[in-house]
């Protein structure tokens, strides 16, 4: 009996938690179909939680003309649109990062975006907003999971053009499930609520009939019930709770290039959610054998990257014998259940390749789709000799000359032949290609003795009359000893040549994990958990830490702790950069075996296998595998650590930009007022009274002139380190906008006399929510930036509300800024240059407008050419007060 002491969590569960810490949660409110009420209840829900103090933010929200549902989004703040800020707009990805709510929702998870958006997918949209730490809340039709879109399709009719793998489902953080039963719904459907008349009457006709709602209904069901499971077993896994676990089943799924095996994928995705198991996806193909046609070999990938979208694990395996292959794979994997298609038997009357897996399965479940077609390439099914090799060395020569004295006898009743010894030719070129040459040479001597007795005269007695005989029994050993020389060497190379793919497909295969792995941590488990899937065996990998101290950095399984010895032993392995460990001349006794990892330059790490208490060494098909798996790891774990080192580099090389610049701009924006107010001072206090009373009156503006831009420069400096440090604060309560803007304009035609400001305020332009003292130092900064640019031509300043917005635009009419620098303006420190040929400014004016509209949850985007093929506009926009317009 086991101790409280050895129960102890799950750590791959402790790890999934520590990462999800780091992160965003999505909750997902899972229906049946359009109309069952999800937007509703999550809108609901999230009111309550606004009521409550939580930061809600709507990202996008569809009420499709739904009274009820747009009713309940009033009083949350909701961001604009993307593109044109129509109804019809996208969701704004960048804006909602900006923003960066506390619960954002954003509804619609299957849409597909508008060409041009940086993912053509909205839950890709979603996995970058989770990732930035932004907790979001969607909505989701469960016919848009890959897994049953074609199910949908035959249950409905209708086919599901957008989908979403079903692997962002199951890494939901939370599945709320919206139910409402068929009848209810129709009715729902029949008094307009869920979509328009006509709309409504062709829905009723179609996709909203009761038995397509009831299976879809059930679909729904069976899925969230597999969510609670999972997070049932994730408590219990979380508590060290011992019990059968739900996820004990696991399925190996076989495909090939043909077009079944799409199917046979999206079945075996539904078994897997079913059973919430785990599965593995293998394609086999024979060594030698030719390569596929383009297409077929383009259908395979397609059918293996459905897998992986559907949360399988995939395989490329290489072997002569389907069978033997499968159940082998099968029986490492800890397999229960095989998934495979239906082939049609074979023609001449042999087992089809499921028939042959179900006699060999034993204790191994075998799950077989029904359709057309076959899911491997053709399945030529092989005997198989199980007899002892000693048997099969005696007994086919004794079975091949019986067999060949016989067929003689009843020949030569029949018709008189002059020579027989050919036939016993046949029977040693048969024991030498199947059991070797020791059987070939039995199969000689046997051929010698029974031709002799039965067939030369004297018949029935063992005696050599003439020469001949003599001669026939020495090419009957020459020939044996030929043809089972000849059948070793082609059995050595087929064996070799199965050990070569076996291997090429294993590099193939870790090879596309590293291309897929970003950052040492993704490369250090990649190469454990293959080193442990191909060698078949525990692994760790081990690296230097800044201080040199060698670590642990990644294992599989991850649950694996080492010793003192252990460590001392991977320690040695890297200093010395020789083997360690295991049988070894370093540490012997430990059941660890390490090995240095070397790349052409310096050694980067130590790997680790844990041998087994009866193995004395690896084999040397191990050995290949081990030694070309260490060189790719080598390779990878360099370039990891090229792209670290050319990551700080590019930081050094933009950290030197960015004080060169400031330096710059200190040197300029410091030293020109100062040496203004040094020069007027100096002169007022070298000729005091000789001054003409009107130069001083000069002179005195020009220090109070110079001082003023002085300051203007030092709080702008202040702004941007407050910005920076988090340390900006803003108030939301309502401004009115026409005297703000008012304010700004005189502060700027102080600063600038000859700057010409039209302005135009929309009539009942509402009250906005903002800090009235930042947006007047924005609207200053853009409006003196616009004087730089712009020159004497006159600046535009126009306000108005859309979408639930206020927007006030500032438009400049200078030359303009390129498509490619629109972004970069509001860099720190970036200057354009001016039409004199000189930057203008110190380059933190338009930095900072955009902190200070982040700060009041607005948003601020640059658009040129404005008007006639010139100018800049700017564009601000701030919530209204109580998020309504007017």
């Amino acid at each position: 009996m086991r101790n409280d002491a050895d129960k102890r969590p799950d750590p791959a569960v402790l790890l999934q938690l520590a990462a999800r810490e780091t992160r965003g949660k999505l909750t997902v409110f899972l229906g049946a179909a359009p109309g069952v009420g999800k937007t509703y209840a999550m809108l609901e829900r999230a009111r309550g939680l606004k009521a409550a103090g939580t930061d809600v933010v709507i990202g996008l929200v569809e009420t499709h003309g739904r009274g009820d549902t747009a009713k309940l989004a009033e009083g949350i703040e909701v961001l604009p649109r993307q593109n044109n800020g129509g109804p019809y707009g996208e969701f704004d990805l960048d804006a909602a990062l900006i923003r960066r709510p506390a619960l954002l929702i954003v509804d619609e998870l299957a849409h597909s975006n508008a060409p041009g958006s940086r993912h053509p997918k909205r839950y890709q949209d979603i996995a970058e907003l989770i990732g930035a730490g932004i907790d979001v809340w969607t909505a989701l039709n469960i016919q848009h999971l890959e897994s049953l879109s074609d199910l949908v399709a035959r249950i409905a009719g209708v086919p599901v053009r957008e989908t979403v793998p079903d692997i962002v489902l199951k890494r939901a953080d939370e599945v709320i499930l919206v139910d409402l039963p068929p009848a209810e719904l129709i009715a729902r459907l029949n008094d307009g609520k869920v979509y328009l008349p006509d709309n409504a009457k062709r829905a009723l006709d179609g996709f909203f009939k009761p038995s397509t709602l009831t299976a879809l209904r059930e679909l729904a069901l069976r899925r969230a019930a597999d969510r609670v499971d999972d997070q049932m077993v994730d408590f219990l896994r979380q508590s060290a709770v011992e019990g059968p676990w739900a996820t004990g089943e696991r399925l190996l799924v076989c495909v090939g290039a043909d077009a079944m095996s799409e199917s046979v994928v999206r079945v075996a995705s539904r078994l897997a959610s079913g059973l919430n198991a785990r599965w593995l996806v293998v394609s086999l193909s024979r060594p030698g054998a030719p390569l596929p046609d383009p297409v077929a070999a383009e259908r395979l990938e397609e059918t293996l990257r459905l897998a992986e979208r559907l949360g399988a694990e995939t395989r490329r395996e290489t072997a002569g014998d389907f069978v033997d292959a499968i159940l082998r794979l099968a029986r490492r994997e800890h397999i229960t259940q095989i998934v495979i298609g239906r082939s049609a038997t074979n023609r001449w009357f042999r087992r089809s390749l499921p028939d042959a897996l179900l006699a060999g399965s034993g204790e191994i479940g075998i799950h077989i789709v029904p359709g057309e077609g076959s899911t491997l390439a053709p399945w030529r099914p092989r005997k198989r000799l199980t007899l002892p090799q000693w048997a099969l060395t005696l007994g086919l020569p004794i079975a091949s000359v019986g067999a060949t004295t016989l067929f003689g006898l009843g020949l030569t009743a029949l018709v008189a032949l002059q020579n027989l010894s050919m036939l016993y030719l046949a029977a040693v070129l048969v024991s030498a290609v199947i059991a070797g040459r020791g059987s070939a040479l039995l199969a000689a001597a046997l051929s010698f003795f029974a031709y002799n007795f039965f067939f030369i005269e004297p018949t029935g007695e063992l005696t050599v009359a003439q020469p001949q005989e003599v001669l026939s029994l020495v090419i009957f050993i020459a020939v044996a000893l030929a043809a089972g020389q000849l059948a070793a060497r082609l059995r050595e190379s087929a064996d070799l040549s199965r050990q070569q793919a076996r291997q090429s497909q294993a590099l193939l295969d870790f090879s596309r994990k590293l291309s897929a792995a970003h950052g040492q941590e993704s490369v250090l488990d990649a190469i454990a958990s293959h080193l442990h899937t191909s060698l078949g065996r525990p692994a760790v990998v081990l690296v230097p830490d800044e201080g040199g101290d060698l670590l642990p950095a990644a294992a599989w399984p991850p649950d694996q702790a080492l010793g003192a010895a252990e460590l001392t032993a991977a320690r040695w392995a890297f200093d010395k950069k020789e083997p360690a460990g295991f049988l070894t001349g370093t540490l012997p006794q430990i059941h660890y075996l390490f090995r240095p990892i070397i790349s052409a330059q310096r050694i980067l790490g130590v790997a680790g296998l844990v041998m087994g208490p009866r193995d004395t060494a690896l084999g040397p098909d191990e050995e290949r595998t081990w030694v070309a798996l260490l060189d790719q790891s080598a390779i990878a774990l360099d370039r990891a650590r090229l792209t670290r080192e050319s990551a700080r580099a590019s930081v050094a090389r933009e950290g030197e930009k960015v004080q060169s610049a400031l330096l710059s701009s200190l040197s300029h924006d410091l030293r020109t007022p100062l040496a203004s107010i040094t020069g007027a001072v100096t002169t007022l206090l070298q000729l005091g009274e000789k001054v003409p009373p009107e130069s001083r009156q000069d002179l005195l503006v020009s220090i109070e002139e110079e001082t003023a831009r002085l300051t203007r420069f030092v709080t702008n400096l202040f702004d941007m380190t407050r910005i920076e440090a988090g340390m900006m604060s803003a108030r939301r309560e309502p401004i009115e906008l026409a005297e703000i803007i008012a304010k700004s304009a005189a502060r700027a035609r102080k600063l600038h006399p000859d700057l010409v400001i039209e302005t135009s305020i929309a009539p009942g332009l509402p009250t906005a929510a903002g800090d009235a003292v930042l947006l007047e130092q924005v609207l200053f900064n853009l409006l003196d930036n616009a004087r730089k640019y712009g020159g004497e031509l006159p600046v535009t300043v126009y306000a108005r509300a859309e979408d639930g917005m206020a927007s006030i635009a500032v438009t400049d009419q200078g030359k303009g800024i390129p498509e490619a620098e629109l972004e970069k303006i509001f860099d720190k420190f970036y200057r354009r240059i001016k039409g004199d040929g000189r930057p203008a400014g110190t380059g933190l004016g338009l930095s900072i407008a955009r902190g200070l509209m982040t700060a009041m949850g607005g948003t601020i985007t640059a658009t040129s050419p404005a008007i006639r093929k010139r100018g800049t506009r700017m564009t601000l926009r701030l919530p209204l007060a109580g998020g309504k317009a007017g």
